[in-house]
């Protein structure tokens, strides 16, 4: 009994540092997500959608709500074939939850975010240990590209969080396994992210070095029998997330076979896949364009690669297959895009993730080095100096560019707002060089832009969306209309039908304008004296009189004209409008 009593005597500090430790661990993981909550979420609920993609988006979303149909998309009166629904239908049903779509269309962003986050330090937990995961996630958190996109109501961050889920079951079952349940959820995932972009099967990449890893024997892979039963169910998993999309959609447009059904069908599953990477018809940019992203885009994380080079080199000369496979993903995802013309950056999104992951294990020990921490700094001055200069410069003494950018972006008033975000932004940011100088350099980036990203949330973005809102347009025109009147747009962009209180009529989006201009001369022949139509002025002539229409003013850059019957022209009248009378903007090369 005594022998015992001092055993567990001698166990007790031991067992109370072990507990101690875990609820250290848990503390800084919450306060790491709580920070990320904070960050991401700052200004969500303050702006309304902003072009490019966010308006379209949202549009669909409205449109799926107000119809009921969940399963068609429509931008206006045309079903939405370039994305599948599955984004704008969870817009859709963040609005239910909220009741509010300025939080509505930006949640579904928020919420990948964090997921993606958590997904990532958990994952280096398992690897590596608690410290590469936070570090990882941090990695993750500071970078450019990911904090904008995670505030933005684009489909990209919903993508990169399912390609992660993929990447993240796959990984514990080759490196932690064998474990099935994670495989089968990230089969799933990968589906999810097939029905939400398309792209989600490209997380099956990680087969390949998973498969060279255990020709050769590497360390860290899981050498265990796989069942064929494993990779059935992981099949049928796969197929099963793609089903809750197709099965639906199958019956859908085989008890409606139209053109439009038809149509529909081919170019979301030929002409947006297939053909849109063999024979793109935009975002054109050259095969190393990919290079300038990792390198921008991905600041801060880019300036750490003279120290992680060196240090997966190192690891994959020791045959670590626990940085052979996610940086192989990386590098295989960053090539199959670059073999394309088409280019966008956040097309190599899901890929940056995992190499957040693959530097966790080394940033620490990076940030010690004294040219990394002179680069932390260089780098918050670099941000800092020229919103400085650029604010002062606005507020004091504008210049013909900064004269220009707000005239551009119709700030009018809003300017002087704008310019004294810059000059906050930028005392700050030298607050933190001063206060945490060159021995705490990672503090200083951390705390530089933490203050950033709070202050573009909360300050810039918003002012930024209310200046190039459509809502004085719209105030014109239904003070103009009357609540009574019926209204329609020609040439039209996604931000506007998003910003009436009313329904309004469209006659299609890619429709060529001249044809969208004959529909609406005929749908207001129908009734003369309470139809109206809200077009582009580049669009009117020779059919419309400009002089018997009512000048909108202008929104963002474009010219808006308002007419009724009487200014169309005697030659139009039935919709004759041949093809090349007017601009025509319209069709194929305004689709995204």
């Amino acid at each position: 009994m005594a022998i015992a009593s001092v055993d567990e005597r001698a166990e007790s500090p031991l067992i109370e540092e072990a507990a101690g430790s875990l609820r250290q661990e848990r503390r800084e993981r919450w306060l790491l997500m709580l920070l990320a909550l904070l960050l991401l979420a700052a200004g969500i609920g303050m702006r309304t959608p902003t072009p490019s993609d966010e308006p379209r988006f949202a549009l669909v979303a409205h449109q799926m709500v107000a119809s009921g149909n969940w399963l068609i998309p429509h931008r206006g009166s045309d079903w939405y074939s370039d994305k599948p629904p599955t984004f704008m239908a969870m817009q859709a049903a963040s609005y239910t939850l909220t009741g509010n779509w300025q939080v509505a269309f930006l949640l579904p962003s928020l919420l990948a975010s964090l997921g993606t986050l958590w997904l990532v330090y958990d994952l280096g937990r398992r690897l590596w240990g608690h410290r590469a995961g936070a570090w990882a996630a941090l990695a993750l958190l500071s970078t450019v590209q990911f904090v904008f996109q995670a505030k933005r109501g684009q489909i990209d961050p919903t993508v990169t969080f399912f390609l992660t889920a993929a990447n993240a079951g796959l990984l514990r079952h080759f490196l932690l396994g064998p474990d099935r349940r994670a495989l089968w959820l990230g089969c799933f995932a990968a589906g999810l992210g097939v029905i939400t972009k398309g792209v989600g099967v490209l997380a099956f990449l990680m087969l390949a070095p998973w498969l060279a890893a255990r020709r050769y024997r590497w360390q860290g892979v899981a050498i265990t029998p796989e069942r064929v039963s494993t990779w059935v169910v992981a099949a049928l998993a796969f197929a099963a997330a793609i089903a809750c999309w197709l099965v639906p959609l199958g019956i859908y447009l085989g008890t409606h076979d139209s053109v439009a059904a038809r149509d529909y069908a081919n170019d979301i599953f030929v002409n947006q896949t297939v053909h849109r990477y063999m024979h793109p018809w935009n975002s054109f940019q050259p095969p190393w364009f990919y290079l300038e992203v990792v390198f921008t885009s991905w600041l801060p994380l880019s300036l750490a690669t003279p120290g992680l080079l060196p240090a997966w080199w190192q690891r994959l000369r020791a045959r670590d297959a626990r940085f052979l496979l996610p940086l192989t993903w990386a590098a295989l995802l960053i090539v199959f895009f670059s073999l394309t013309r088409a280019k966008r950056d956040v097309y190599i999104m899901p890929a940056l993730p995992l190499l957040a992951l693959c530097a966790g294990p080394f940033l620490r020990d990076i940030l010690q080095r004294r040219w990394a921490r002179w680069l932390a700094l260089a780098f918050v001055l670099v941000l800092a100096l020229p919103a400085l200069v650029l604010g002062l410069q606005g507020l004091l003494h504008p210049s013909a560019w900064t004269l220009r950018f707000a005239q551009a972006r119709q700030l009018d008033t809003r300017a002087s707002s704008l310019w004294l975000a810059f000059v906050v932004i930028g005392l700050w940011l030298l607050l933190c060089v001063l206060v945490f100088r060159l021995r705490r350099a990672g503090m200083a980036l951390i705390a530089a832009l933490a203050g950033l990203w709070l202050a573009w949330g909360l300050w810039v973005a918003p002012l930024l969306a209310r200046a190039s809102s459509q809502a004085p347009l719209v105030e014109r025109v239904e003070q103009t209309i009357g609540p009574h009147a019926e209204l329609a747009l020609v040439a039209w962009k996604e931000e506007l039908p998003l910003a009436f209180p009313r329904k309004v009529t469209d006659f299609g989006f890619v429709t060529p304008w001249h044809e969208q201009l004959a529909d609406a001369i005929r749908w207001q022949e129908q009734a003369p004296g309470q139809r109206w139509v809200l077009i582009l002025s580049d669009v009117m002539a020779p059919c419309i009189d400009k002089a018997s229409t009512i000048d909108m003013g202008m929104t963002s850059g474009r010219d808006w004209r308002l007419y009724r019957l009487d200014a169309v022209a005697s030659s139009c009248r039935g919709g004759i409008v041949p093809a090349g009378a007017v601009e025509d903007w319209g069709g194929i090369d305004r689709r995204r």
